[in-house]
């Protein structure tokens, strides 16, 4: 009998708790999901929204990953909370640091993966995000990247000129009411790097909100192409409830438009 994929389904998939440790000396906790009874074909590393306005490892988008991509994309899905971040998982030790100590984060993550030998990491950044894959993400470990509501508040030129000369695949999923950065002006900005993807996404917004499928399939038909998308909306089998609503305020209200310190076209969570 086929059950309704709905926001709080979790489909079959192996879960584990994880600890990255970085090399400031910290530990951060985060989870990695993985294909119930085969080996991924690929791997998401999952870089939230800005914490000081409720991003997490658990913001909606990055939880349905978890939750879904195992089993409908043969996909692992680390995520994780940077420095001084808080979920249902924990508080991951440290304090934010405005996109400085992060670059730490990023390294754990990235070393996580590929120590436990985790097949074609892609990095996934969202807002916030977005700036921390620019910024310290272009590793020979790493095939590519997407970007969701990349706002470019803490990365420079500099950093797309990294991305530019490494040519590794950069793709960016813009929303068309984005609070920060809407797409024509995103291609403007990302034809620094000639291979960069800019998608317009019609109707979205900053948070995505009801919008997640379109952002799953897009995913999916980048770093595993052989899944045919748009990915099932119903699933044959065992399906386990997660409990939202511990997330309801944080995944719309508390970063979805405080202005944060910035240039006026800058501010982005």
């Amino acid at each position: 009998m086929s059950t309704p994929i709905r926001a709080s389904s979790i489909l079959p998939g192996r879960r584990e708790d994880i600890e990255l440790h970085t090399a400031d000396g910290l530990r951060l906790v985060g989870e990695l999901a993985l294909p119930l009874d085969r080996e991924p074909a690929a791997t998401l590393v999952c870089l939230h929204p800005l914490p000081t306005h409720g991003g997490m490892m658990d913001s909606h988008v990055f939880r349905k990953a978890a939750w879904r991509l195992p089993a409908l994309a043969d996909l692992a899905v680390l995520r994780f909370n940077t420095r001084g971040t808080s979920s249902v998982r924990g508080t991951s030790e440290g304090a934010f640091d405005n996109a400085v100590g992060e670059r730490f984060d990023v390294a754990a993550a990235i070393e996580h993966a590929e120590f436990h030998e985790l097949p074609n990491i892609w990095l996934v950044g969202w807002s916030f995000g977005t700036d921390l894959v620019l910024k310290y993400g272009c590793d020979p470990a790493v095939a590519g990247a997407i970007l969701l509501s990349p706002p470019l508040r803490y990365s420079a030129p500099e950093d797309l000129a990294v991305w530019a000369e490494s040519g590794k695949p950069l793709v960016a999923l813009v929303p068309e009411f984005d609070d920060y950065l809407r797409p024509e002006e995103a291609r403007e900005r990302f034809a620094a790097v000639p291979q960069a993807e800019v998608l317009g996404v019609p109707g979205a917004k900053h948070l995505w909100v009801g919008d997640a499928e379109t952002v799953l399939d897009e995913i999916v038909r980048r770093v595993n192409p052989a899944v045919p998308t748009p990915l099932p909306t119903t699933w044959d089998g065992p399906v386990e409830t997660g409990d939202v609503s511990a997330y309801a305020d944080r995944t719309v209200a508390s970063f979805a438009d405080t202005p944060v310190p910035g240039p006026e076209q800058r501010r982005a969570g």
